[in-house]
């Protein structure tokens, strides 16, 4: 698939992806799901994608969806949202479930999906300019793209009803207090740190990477006995692999190991 509503492309390990549709404040239309979806399937699929950095060209890091798209779809709202939604949700459950983790960028505005896409990244940098609201009701919608299961594991149940019931604007230095994002930088300097955590990632043992979003996802509702049970599958599946038997000899021979992804 050719892209024009996204930016991808795969540098030392990195898989940019951008959302560029700069003139619509990067508004989720149809196409630019579609290619999200395809994108993020190719990074799951290609074993030299070892991280993934998602961000947004413009001033704008995404309105979420496209209403202007919503309200002159042919076939009707309803039916082409259900499409839409449908699509983004393998986006988005590919993005979550892969072994490479997720950094995204946020510049500007992440409102709706916007905001959601943010939510389930692996790790959020902001610049200190952005800001962030779930803004679904205020346009008489509910929220997707993941948030009513994301959001409420990051900041708890209160704080996720205020936020999509009232609709709070918060500032970068608040979604940070209520760990939406890992950390606030100038915004001069947003995507040069985006970058250099994406590419420390990418040196990374990707399969253990996969490993930890698996388990911190199956924890948050297993039981302490079954997820103890899955801890040990995946540190016993790790000890087998490429790098988890190099990450064990480097740190007995004193040395930086050299973590290929296998």
């Amino acid at each position: 698939m050719s892209y024009s509503a996204i930016g991808f492309d795969v540098r030392d390990g990195v898989a940019h992806v951008l959302l560029n549709r700069p003139k619509a404040a990067n508004a989720l239309n149809l196409e630019l799901v579609e290619e999200l979806l395809d994108a993020s399937q190719r990074c799951r699929d290609d074993h030299e994608v070892r991280a993934v950095l998602l961000s947004g060209a413009g001033p704008m890091f995404s309105a979420g969806g496209d209403l202007r798209a919503f309200a002159n779809a042919p076939e009707g709202a309803p039916a082409f949202i259900r499409k839409l939604a449908s699509t983004l949700h393998q986006a988005v459950s590919v993005l979550a479930r892969m072994d490479p983790p997720v950094v995204v960028a946020v510049n500007g505005v992440a409102a709706g999906a916007g905001m959601s896409i943010v939510c389930h990244a692996d790790l959020a940098i902001a610049a200190e300019s952005a800001r962030f609201t779930m803004a679904y009701t205020a346009a008489g919608l509910a929220p997707d793209g993941g948030s009513t299961h994301f959001l409420p594991r990051i900041v708890g149940y209160r704080r996720a009803a205020e936020l999509m019931l009232t609709n709070r604007r918060l500032s970068a230095a608040e979604a940070l207090e209520w760990n939406i994002v890992n950390r606030v930088v100038p915004d001069t300097d947003l995507m040069a740190e985006a970058e250099r955590l994406a590419l420390a990632l990418a040196g990374g043992p990707t399969r253990a990477f996969g490993a930890v979003k698996r388990l911190l996802s199956a924890g948050a509702t297993n039981d302490l006995e079954p997820q103890l049970d899955l801890e040990t599958k995946y540190i016993v599946e790790m000890a087998g692999t490429r790098d988890g038997m190099e990450g064990i000899h480097a740190f007995l021979e004193k040395r930086a190991p050299r973590f290929t992804g296998e």
